[in-house]
């Protein structure tokens, strides 16, 4: 039990000190509630409106995506360390279950799941010859921007 006394002294004083440091900030630290300590922060982003919208399913299969990578690595690294005690047959296994991740990436893919940012539906230049500088953008100019209904602002009458 001796050579267990000094593991039991430290943690003793482990939650000693954080029983302490918590009383401390208590006592010792201003409390000053506003609004803004109040509120929800996230990210950098105060909350103003509420979010019209839900997150899109394909944000979601990406995660997945993610999660399966990260698993497949997992299984990896014990296999690398472990290559020459499996011999043929790891390389086996190992090769069919990388192949069959590799196969839900393609389907991702081709599903479109990757594609769910800004400037999604533009994957490939849409030109065609009816499309011209001067059909396409819209001039800066007076038009549409003066009230007709008043002539004072008529740049003719002016």
């Amino acid at each position: 039990m001796e050579q267990y006394l000094p593991v039991l002294t430290l943690g003793i004083l482990g939650v000693l000190f954080v029983l302490l440091s918590i009383v401390a900030s208590r006592l010792l630290a201003p409390e000053r509630p506003t609004l803004a300590k109040r509120s929800p922060y996230e990210c950098g982003i105060t909350d103003q409106v509420a979010i019209p919208e839900r997150f899109p399913v394909k944000f979601y299969l990406v995660a997945m995506l993610f999660i399966m990578f990260d698993i497949e690595i997992i299984f990896l690294y014990p296999w690398a360390v472990a290559n020459d005690e499996l011999g043929l047959f790891g390389l086996v296994a190992m090769t069919i279950f990388a192949g069959i991740f590799f196969l839900s990436f393609v389907y991702e893919l081709a599903k479109g799941g990757l594609n769910w940012g800004p400037g999604r539906r533009l994957l490939t230049p849409a030109t065609s010859p009816e499309r011209t500088t001067n059909s396409t953008i819209r001039k800066v100019g007076l038009e549409g921007r003066l009230d007709l209904d008043v002539g004072a602002n008529d740049p003719e009458e002016a």
